[in-house]
């Protein structure tokens, strides 16, 4: 009985020891897109750290961006995964990937999806509790003055050569925003479009225009997003909204961008339960903007920002995981 048990000790003792090489055996090298843009550079470097820490794999991070990641893991197999992708920008090329055996889409990283609209300061809706509409806001002119004529309202447009710049501007001609007092003001540039939100608040002005989530202004300043009062038409959108020179625009609502994350079929097959990590993980838009707001405050980079979210918010991530990954992505914080 004592020879027994004490086998039994020892193969447990073995098993033990054994298990993290297997995991890592399982999980082995893994290539991740970085993607250019910072909510999603953050995914990659917090995905970095749990894969490493937490399942042994071998992480090996590469510069991505939507349409060539894309094309690279359906042609060629790698990066293994892209943690933030836009789907809506390659859904029929990524179903067919799905429908024949090339891809795997795991969780919603954005559970809340990519958000875009018109926007007001939050003080203005406290101040102003009518104004939740683009209608209501368009019919106080006053409350929103242009730069360059205070006499007038401003809808502030997207940066030149952004999609967001042609629907802004069909949506500005749909609403007829001219007649009603307003100009459509060019931002110029990103950091023309964060500056005059900055600038507003500031001086506790008003603002209207478009902008998006999740972003680090939106983190920083409280926004309310307004109903323009119409259904999305997505056939209409697809048609006119998001078309340069539509002649006959139409008032009409934002889709909400589906962002997932995407790996390829090998790296499925070959991740054992850091799969299960993929499949579930997912944060929101209101965290993601104030993971980046903290960044862009202390100019941290991606890595920075993604220890400051494993940090700062481990009731989120905990529930990614095991308890006992969890123990070792704290031991190695």
């Amino acid at each position: 009985m004592g020879k027994h048990s004490a086998s039994t000790w020892l193969a447990a003792i073995l098993c033990t020891v054994a298990a993290p090489a297997l995991a890592q055996e399982e999980c082995g090298r893994v290539s991740i897109s970085e993607m250019n843009w910072a909510s999603a550079g953050v995914a990659a470097q917090v995905d970095k750290i749990i894969l490493e820490a937490g399942y042994g794999c071998d992480v090996e991070l590469v510069t991505g961006d939507t349409m060539p990641t894309f094309t690279s893991m359906n042609e060629k197999g790698e990066p293994d995964m892209a943690p933030e992708l836009w789907v809506n920008a390659v859904r029929i090329a990524l179903d067919a990937a799905v429908a024949e055996g090339r891809m795997v889409i795991a969780a919603p990283m954005l559970q809340d999806g990519g958000v875009e609209g018109w926007w007001v300061p939050k003080y203005i809706v406290d101040e102003h509790p009518e104004i939740t509409t683009v209608a209501a806001a368009l019919e106080r002119p006053d409350l929103f003055p242009a730069p360059e004529d205070a006499s007038r309202g401003a809808v502030h447009n997207c940066p030149s050569g952004w999609n967001c710049q042609i629907t802004t501007e069909n949506l500005y001609r749909a609403l007829k925003a001219d007649e009603k007092g307003f100009d459509l003001v060019d931002t110029g540039s990103a950091a023309g479009l964060d500056g005059s939100i900055a600038g507003a608040y500031e001086r506790k002005q008003g603002w209207l225009g478009y902008y998006w989530a999740p972003t680090a202004i939106l983190g920083k300043y409280e926004m309310v997003r307004l109903d323009f009062g119409v259904p999305l038409d997505k056939a209409e959108f697809d048609r006119c909204t998001s078309q340069p020179d539509c002649p006959d625009p139409k008032i009409n609502t934002y889709p909400v961008s589906e962002v997932y994350t995407v790996v390829t079929d090998s790296f499925a097959k070959k991740a054992g339960v850091a799969m299960d990590y993929v499949q579930t993980r997912k944060w929101d838009n209101q965290t993601v903007g104030q993971v980046l707001a903290w960044m862009d405050e202390n100019q941290g980079t991606n890595e920075d920002a993604a220890r400051y979210f494993l940090e700062n918010y481990d009731a989120m991530w905990h529930t990614w995981l095991p308890a006992d990954v969890v123990t070792k992505v704290e031991a190695a914080l």
